[in-house]
């Protein structure tokens, strides 16, 4: 669990069952595509491992990634947890939209990651409202989130929860999720979660090539998912 000023409150839900949908197959190196990119840039990034940072690692691997990304794909970057604020209602709406989905886009990505710093929270829900609410507003067709997170929500919110209720009344968005260096069962449970409910990937990733290998499978890769129920519950 992360060692910040709050604890996740988790909120207790009803079970529901749900299809797991599977949309068009994705290659970002052949296919053009929406691809949004959340990243965790809270506190806990400035934690080392393997001799640097995590936030370090992160920004070594995107600066490997990115570039290889077709240019015909439109690829975007918002990042959270960056800023640093006294009052928790601030702190868990510290989430920006970086660089907005475009064409040919990944060095104004790699240029606003270099001027970042590990600061704050988690608000992981936040942002992926933003995300599917403004950041993908107006674009037709499937729409593809990568979160890469070093660890649960803890802004008393549940990303669990706003995927299943997500899914109620839209299928146009894929939740691909990568726990970097994620220990808690109960951070990665919500986790996978959020993937599973959305038809996207679930992956852990404790080392610095465990990462670069996860995000490269996400990314440039051609992927498949079988359509398969999932049920969660609190029990």
């Amino acid at each position: 669990m992360k060692k910040l000023c709050f604890l996740l409150a988790l909120i207790i839900i009803p079970v529901f069952a749900y299809e797991v949908y599977s949309p068009d197959n994705y290659n970002y190196k052949e296919k053009g595509d929406k691809l949004l990119f959340v990243v965790d840039y809270s506190n806990s990034m400035g934690e080392y491992l393997e001799h640097k940072t995590k936030a370090n690692h992160v920004k070594e691997m995107m600066n490997f990634i990115v570039p290889q990304i077709s240019p015909s794909t439109k690829i975007g970057l918002r990042v959270y947890g960056h800023t640093c604020n006294l009052l928790a209602y601030n702190a868990c709406r510290s989430s920006e939209l970086i660089v907005p989905l475009g064409f040919a886009n990944s060095d104004s990505i790699l240029s606003g990651m270099s001027r970042l710093r590990p600061r704050g929270m988690t608000p992981i829900t936040y942002s992926l409202k933003q995300a599917v609410n403004k950041d993908f507003e107006g674009y037709d067709g499937i729409k593809h989130i990568i979160l890469l997170t070093d660890g649960g929500e803890n802004c008393d919110e549940s990303p669990c929860d706003y995927a299943i209720e997500l899914v109620k009344e839209r299928r146009d968005i894929k939740i691909d999720v990568i726990a970097f260096n994620v220990d808690d069962e109960d951070d990665l449970a919500q986790l996978k979660c959020t993937a599973d409910v959305t038809g996207g990937r679930f992956s852990e990733a404790k080392t610095k090539a465990q990462l670069f290998r996860t995000m490269e499978n996400l990314t440039l890769q051609h992927t498949q998912k079988d359509v398969e129920a999932a049920i969660y519950s609190t029990n």
